[in-house]
């Protein structure tokens, strides 16, 4: 696969101007694509510290990725609802989506795969078959898979559209003041850290609503609605006003007295329309056992 850039102005390095240029390529990446030559200006090939001109086009060649066998497995899943377009599952903390690098399998598609044969959307690819939306590895919840094109397509306009409501819950450190608020703030990759999300005023629109639901001494718990589906919305919108949710380790320093890995966040509920019947459909997923003890325990505290 290849990428074409053309540079508007020159003075930067070369590696510089790459990342400047494309926020999805680490600088790790880059650095990689030039010591084994896949990188070209001009046709030709440049090192780091070549000073790219104004007009210089530069070329990425890309490493086609390797193909990750996909199987099905026999994993137990929280089935809220199905039927023969749309399974709903509840899907646990610490489960993947779908394979990918370092996940080929134990990921919900593979339990997926097992429980409906056959029967799933091929739209979202070899590796993503039924998914139309997905939820963070350590993000618990509600998650719709779709089991035919038709479905797939029909859930996937829905969900561009904003017309179908995702509904989140989450325990974020600090006591939040308003009673209700919504964060309006852009979100790109990060400059710093490639692997994490930022807000930056050059991303893409990126809308969250939130609502307290209750107040503890030193903690708050908060019903999040968002508009928008960037990755890592929630948690990087809540850790920019100054309340990162508990045992995010990557958008907070993820200490936390509960004792807990990974984001107290949880996909409690999805409103929209079925695709067969045009009717409205929600379904809600139960709070995880551990999410319910904390504020149990909170409770109690105060």
């Amino acid at each position: 696969m290849k990428k074409i850039l053309k540079i508007q102005s020159g003075g930067n390095r070369l590696d510089k101007a790459i990342a400047e240029l494309d926020k999805d390529i680490s600088r790790m990446m880059i650095q990689k694509l030039i010591n084994d030559n896949k990188i070209t200006v001009n046709g030709k090939i440049e090192k780091s510290s070549y000073k790219v001109k104004e007009n210089d086009e530069i070329e990425i060649i890309f490493e086609e990725p390797k193909q990750v066998q996909l199987k099905a497995e026999d994993i137990l899943l929280n089935v809220i609802y199905e039927d023969n377009d749309i399974i709903v599952v509840n899907k646990e903390k610490g489960m993947v989506v779908h394979p990918g690098n370092g996940n080929p399998d134990g990921t919900l598609v593979n339990a997926v795969m097992a429980r409906c044969k056959d029967s799933l959307s091929g739209i979202g690819g070899e590796l993503r078959p039924g998914i139309v939306h997905r939820i963070d590895k350590d993000t618990s919840g509600v998650i719709v898979v779709a089991k035919n094109d038709k479905a797939h397509i029909n859930i996937s306009k829905q969900i561009k559209d904003h017309q179908a409501k995702k509904t989140y819950l989450a325990l974020v450190k600090g006591i939040v003041k308003e009673n209700e608020a919504t964060i309006d703030m852009p979100i790109s990759r990060s400059n710093k850290d490639r692997k994490k999300m930022a807000v930056d005023r050059s991303g893409k629109n990126a809308i969250t609503h939130i609502k307290v639901l209750k107040r503890y001494k030193e903690n708050t718990l908060l019903e999040v609605n968002i508009e928008t589906g960037r990755t890592h919305q929630i948690r990087v919108h809540l850790s920019q006003i100054g309340y990162p949710i508990v045992g995010d380790y990557i958008y907070s320093n993820g200490k936390n007295k509960f004792g807990v890995e990974g984001q107290m966040l949880h996909a409690y509920k999805i409103k929209f329309k079925h695709p067969t019947s045009n009717k409205d459909v929600e379904f809600t997923a139960e709070l995880p056992k551990y999410f319910k003890d904390i504020l149990v325990k909170l409770e109690k505290e105060d």
